[in-house]
C-alpha cells in the first residue's frame, strides 16, 4: 500500500509540473502494448511467486529484499512529481487484471521503474543459477523496452532501474544476512534470523 499512496501522491503533485522531454521516447514511436505491462507483469510476478514458493530456503531473504524494493521505490517515487508523458498509452481498464492493476498503479509511478528494477532483483537473487538468472535479466530487458516503447515510463527511469536496484540488493543482503546465506546454503549457526 505504501507504494499506492507515493504514486497518488506524486501524481497529485505531477499536475502542477507536467511532462518533460525525453530523448527516447521523442524519437520512439508509441505502441500500444498494455497487455504486456499489464498482463505480462500480472503474470510474471504470479510465476515468479510460484518460483519463490517451490523454493523455500529462497522465500524468507526474497520476501524481505522485495519489501525493501517496494519500500525504496515508493520513497523515490514520493520525490519525483513529473506528469506523464504526452504519448503515453491508455491502458485498457477492462477485465480482472487490469482491473487489479489499475487499483495497484495510479500512473505516477516514474521514478524507477519496477517493471525493469523487479525482474532485475529476481535475476540478483537467482544469480547462482545460470537459467534463472538469464530469464530474469531477459525479463528485465523485455519489460524495460516495453514500457519505452509504451512511453509509460522515461528512460532515466528504466536505465536507473538497474543501478537501484543492485543498492538495494546490496543492502539487503547486509540487514537480512543471516537470511541471504541461509538462501544460499551456508547459514551461520548460532545467528538468528533477521
Amino acid at each position: 500500500m505504501v507504494q499506492v499512496e507515493a504514486g497518488q501522491y506524486s501524481v497529485k503533485k505531477a499536475a502542477l509540473s507536467g511532462f518533460t522531454g525525453d530523448v527516447f521516447l521523442d524519437n520512439l514511436p508509441t505502441l500500444d502494448i498494455d497487455f504486456i505491462i499489464v498482463q505480462g507483469a500480472m503474470y510474471f510476478w504470479l510465476f515468479s511467486m510460484i518460483l519463490l514458493v517451490s523454493r523455500p530456503r529462497y522465500l524468507l531473504f526474497s520476501l524481505k529484499a522485495i519489501a525493501l524494493f517496494v519500500i525504496c521505490r515508493a520513497f523515490f517515487i514520493s520525490l519525483t512529481h513529473i506528469g506523464i508523458h504526452p504519448g503515453q498509452i491508455v491502458f485498457d481498464d477492462s477485465g480482472l487484471l487490469n482491473y487489479v492493476y489499475s487499483r495497484l498503479i495510479s500512473g505516477g509511478e516514474f521514478f524507477f521503474s519496477g517493471h525493469t528494477g523487479a525482474p532485475f532483483l529476481l535475476a540478483l537473487i537467482f544469480w547462482d543459477d545460470k537459467y534463472w538468472r538469464m530469464f530474469f535479466l531477459c525479463a528485465t530487458v523485455f519489460f524495460g523496452a516495453s514500457v519505452l516503447f509504451a512511453h509509460v515510463h522515461y528512460s532515466i527511469d528504466v536505465f536507473a532501474a538497474p543501478f537501484i536496484t543492485y543498492g538495494i540488493f546490496r543492502i539487503a543482503t547486509k540487514i537480512f544476512r543471516s537470511d541471504y546465506l541461509f538462501m544460499r546454503g551456508r547459514f551461520e549457526e548460532g545467528k538468528s534470523s533477521n
